[in-house]
């Protein structure tokens, strides 16, 4: 891999920073309160429900999440690149026409799954299936907005107003101590509804606020561009359903081959997992459009700047999470309840393995606005088998650590591999001077402080408050010190 030193800054790099900037701060707060509300949902199902019936809940979920996946086609990185490229070239006649290229086949391909699995699916999958074309849709819309650079209706609808229903729903069901699994889904489902509708009214808002087009695509130029389109989307699409059974299928796996007491503690101990994801998610939105563009217009100064300022921030984000669960994870562990505890080596192992993934930043999504959506494909599939392989090995002896291991490696192979690529076929790297001293800055105040106050005051919920103020302290202190070296300036 070549690492190149970053150049100086232009006005238009800078300009991108500053847009990247806006978008970033966006996306993580909005991302902060997703991941808050699933640790909310998270503890009122465990407390709500008992071990085995928390483990269906997760177990059905995990299912949705992943048929989802499956019908969205790829669409949510199609989607976004193709708007783009129509744009940045002028072309806006075909805006309209891949907006029906990229939606019809996902709602298509949602309403059949959804129908077979509500004659095929255990409960309570089966009465979720009926919501499938309402998320597919959902999330397509969405990334077709983004594809505009709009984001606001990412963050308020999918990061804010989706997980707050949610978290009030199910909720209000622990309030009244109902204890069936199948209400609790439907409460967790149901929210998909209001927000399909509202993003179906925001993508239609995006596409009027446009250029009117100066006529109609002709029946050639469709076909022209709906094979360039899948020509791309179709390695992606894919590659999503993996890079998705890559989160969901162990959770199954465990559920299967180590029964649901073993999945429930699986998806309790790696719950803080999803903030650290959904905080790359909110960084990797913002940059998607901008860096397809740049990309697209041989700018990859721009495009090198933009991947390592946005990198330096997600492990400024990230990393102190995952180094405090690592040194505090009874702690954790137990606001779940006593039956969780046997998940601390599964919070160890799959902390250390997201350490090295945010440390590489959204390097799979650079790969596919780079066009390299084989590639992706072939790096995400890759990951996935050696995944299943080892947890298939591995949990039947040790149940949810074996699941660990097989994640901890899927996800190494995942971001290391890209990486390389990357940096051989663009020239771009995440190891610019922001990146190296956020993770120095980090493992100092949220690495070997926690250990040091723990081997001296042990790991209790007292040791556990002190260790946070005195390392949220140093760590202000050091970020505002170094504010120009991680970029932060662009904030203003």
């Amino acid at each position: 891999m070549t690492l190149t030193a970053p150049a100086r800054p232009t006005p238009a790099s800078t300009d991108h920073r500053a847009g990247l900037a806006r978008g970033g701060l966006a996306g993580m707060a909005a991302a902060g309160f997703s991941g808050a509300a699933g640790v909310g949902v998270t503890w009122l199902v465990a407390r709500a429900l008992g071990v085995d019936q928390a483990g269906a809940f997760f177990a059905a979920t995990a299912g949705f999440a992943l048929a989802a996946g499956v019908v969205r086609l790829g669409t949510q990185t199609g989607l976004v690149y193709w708007l783009a490229q129509l744009r940045v070239r002028e072309q806006t006649h075909l805006l309209g026409a891949c907006l029906r290229i990229g939606l019809t086949p996902v709602a298509v391909a949602a309403t059949v799954l959804a129908a077979v699995l509500w004659f095929v699916a255990p409960a309570p999958l089966d009465s979720l299936a009926l919501f499938l074309p309402l998320a597919a849709l959902s999330d397509a819309s969405l990334a077709a907005t983004r594809g505009y650079r709009q984001l606001a209706p990412t963050f308020v609808l999918e990061r804010l107003a989706r997980p707050a229903m949610q978290l009030l729903a199910i909720g209000a069901l622990a309030v009244a101590a109902v204890s069936a699994p199948g209400a609790y889904a439907a409460a967790w489902v149901g929210p998909y509804l209001p927000v399909a509708i509202l993003a179906g009214y925001a993508l239609r808002r995006a596409y009027l606020a446009g250029p009117t087009p100066p006529r109609r695509p002709g029946h050639r130029a469709y076909l022209a561009l709906r094979a360039r389109f899948w020509r791309y989307t179709g390695p992606r699409s894919v590659a999503s359903v993996a890079q998705l059974a890559l989160q969901r299928v162990d959770v199954l796996l465990v559920a299967t081959l180590g029964g649901l007491r073993a999945a429930a503690v699986y998806a309790v101990a790696g719950r803080f997992v999803v903030l650290g994801q959904l905080a790359n998610q909110g960084i990797s939105q913002s940059v998607q459009p901008r860096l397809a563009e740049a990309l697209s217009a041989g700018d990859r100064q721009a495009a090198n700047q933009m991947y390592q300022a946005a990198t330096g921030w997600l492990v400024l984000v990230t990393w102190p999470l995952h180094l405090m669960v690592i040194t505090y994870a009874p702690v954790y562990l137990g606001l779940f309840g006593d039956e969780y505890l046997a998940g601390g080596p599964v919070v160890v192992v799959l902390a250390s393995a997201m350490l090295v993934a945010t440390g590489c930043g959204m390097v799979d999504m650079v790969l596919s606005m780079a066009g390299r959506t084989r590639w992706n494909l072939g790096n995400v599939t890759a990951a996935l088998a050696i995944m299943v392989a080892l947890d298939l090995a591995l949990i039947p002896p040790f149940g949810a650590v074996g699941a660990a291991i097989g994640l901890a490696a899927a996800v190494l192979v995942n971001n290391i591999v890209p990486l390389v690529q990357v940096g051989r076929a663009l020239g771009v790297h995440p190891f610019g001077a922001g990146t190296v001293a956020a993770a120095g800055l980090a493992v100092a105040c949220f690495g070997v402080l926690p250990q040091v106050l723990a081997a001296t005051a042990g790991t209790g919920p007292a040791a556990l408050l002190t260790a946070v103020i005195l390392a949220l302290a140093a760590y202000v202190a050091g970020v505002w010190r170094m504010r120009d070296t991680l970029a932060l300036d662009t904030f203003r």
